[in-house]
């Protein structure tokens, strides 16, 4: 191509630099260095040798060191074991073994075995208040319409543990890569920054929150048994199980979000006392592989619980519209009375779970993403060498990258826009039913004026 330029008179076409990736930006600059590093040693001047980072090769760790600074797994194996027995994900501690991971999901297992006969003596509750409630349902037309309305939501509730299997224990797998991913993170970053990543209160919030859980489904439980006339007491131990895993999630996906904030801070914090010492070039390539970490940590966690949180989702705007129109209607009709506000409640309680899902992962991302990009950009570059400015400029490259978003494996992201746009869903539909309704009503009172006359 050149000598073809020089042969017709014309200039040489430039050369297209490529478009790097993170990854392969980092590999770039590895060989650079090392290339670099022998240099030096081929001429005998080691002075400097330290200036030039190279990556370290990836070892394998002890499972019984992994075991000791697994702080996470530690603090919050109540959750874990609340969820073992109830059957809703069965999975298990490994023995410390080399090359085996600490976590683990097998469909041979003991736990998974555990979950079956749970999820058996569960359906079949469910199938009897099931039959009942339909029966029920069908059988009786001059119910009022605002305790139909409460069958077609226990009624759809019911349905929630059909799914178990599907939602949660197909998923098993990928919440252990993610469990395992917390075990590894924590020894890396007691490597990198020498401190250990703290978890404050969390232990006893774990056990609250478990606490809390089943308390808060039995109250509810025990309220539609005096609140509904058909409501019979054996009824609640099929909804026990169903409000208390509803429950949980909410809890998990609360300390998972929490846990995350602290990792970040813990590194931020790591990250400023580094950039005041002496040539921090060096350990700011480890803090970009940590950050990334912490990142693909997030997106995991959303790809592992992406059954269980859609689920989760659907019954709450399901039920939230159901609630509210039933309560809309019932006071059109026939004034306010306590049941109505009963189904206010239940909105309520809805609409609390996916603000606390919704408000945690937004407060999340942004302690990861934003916050820790502000800190990266008001770093003052000209009081830095050369090497740690390339690395800062990498730090934010990778941040664009690798965003901390918290995606249910390409169904929605949660955060704060969620919330937002369930709302104008649900409004959208509560119009057009209310305008339904509001129209039957003008045709009866058109048809008793006619028959008045």
């Amino acid at each position: 191509m050149a000598f073809w330029a020089a042969a017709t008179g014309r200039t040489s076409p430039s050369k297209v630099v490529p478009v790097l990736n993170p990854n392969q930006k980092q590999f770039l600059q590895d060989e650079i260095r090392y290339r670099e590093k022998m240099n030096i040693l081929a001429r005998t001047d080691a002075g400097n040798l330290t200036d030039y980072y190279v990556r370290k090769q990836e070892t394998i760790d002890d499972p019984e060191l992994l075991d000791k600074h697994d702080s996470f797994y530690h603090t919050t194996k109540s959750l874990l074991v609340l969820f073992q027995i109830m059957g809703v994900m069965p999975i298990h501690r490994s023995p410390p073994k080399t090359n085996l991971p600490r976590t683990g999901y097998s469909w041979t297992s003991k736990q998974v075995m555990w979950a079956c006969v749970v999820f058996a003596i569960q359906t079949t509750l469910v199938v009897l208040v099931l039959r009942e409630r339909v029966n029920k349902f069908v059988t009786n037309s001059d119910k009022r319409f605002d305790e139909a309305i409460y069958n077609v939501i226990f009624i759809s509730l019911l349905f929630t543990n059909f799914l178990l299997p599907v939602a949660s224990w197909r998923h098993g797998p990928q919440v252990a890569i993610f469990k395992n991913m917390w075990t590894n993170y924590q020894l890396k970053f007691l490597k990198v920054t020498g401190t250990p990543i703290v978890f404050p209160n969390l232990y006893p919030l774990t056990w609250g929150l478990c606490i809390f859980s089943w308390l808060l489904s039995i109250v509810i439980n025990l309220s539609q048994y005096f609140l509904q006339p058909d409501f019979e007491l054996w009824y609640t131990l099929a909804y026990y199980p169903i409000i208390a895993m509803l429950n949980c999630f909410c809890s998990l996906w609360y300390i998972n979000c929490n846990a995350f904030g602290t990792a970040s801070r813990a590194l931020s914090d790591s990250l400023q006392t580094t950039l005041k010492g002496d040539k921090p070039a060096r350990k700011l390539t480890e803090y970009r592989h940590l950050w990334v970490d912490l990142s693909h940590m997030m997106q995991q966690l959303g790809r592992a619980y992406s059954n269980m949180y859609g689920m989760y989702c659907l019954v709450v705007f399901f039920t939230t519209i159901v609630a509210t129109y039933g309560s809309f209607s019932e006071i059109i009709d026939h004034g306010a009375t306590y049941k109505e506000v009963g189904l206010f409640v239940i909105v309520l309680y809805c609409m609390t779970l996916l603000y606390i899902i919704c408000n945690e992962a937004h407060y999340a991302s942004q302690s990861v993403g934003l916050d820790f990009q502000t800190k990266l950009l008001n770093v003052n570059l000209t009081a830095v060498d050369s090497a740690t400015q390339k690395e800062v400029e990498m730090f934010l490259v990778a941040i664009a990258k690798n965003p901390p978003i918290m995606n249910l494996d390409g169904y929605a992201n949660i955060n704060r826009e969620l919330i937002t746009s369930n709302i104008s869903f649900m409004a959208t539909y509560l119009v057009v039913l209310l305008q339904f309704k509001i129209t039957e009503q003008r045709a009866v009172r058109s048809q008793q004026a006619l028959a008045a006359l």
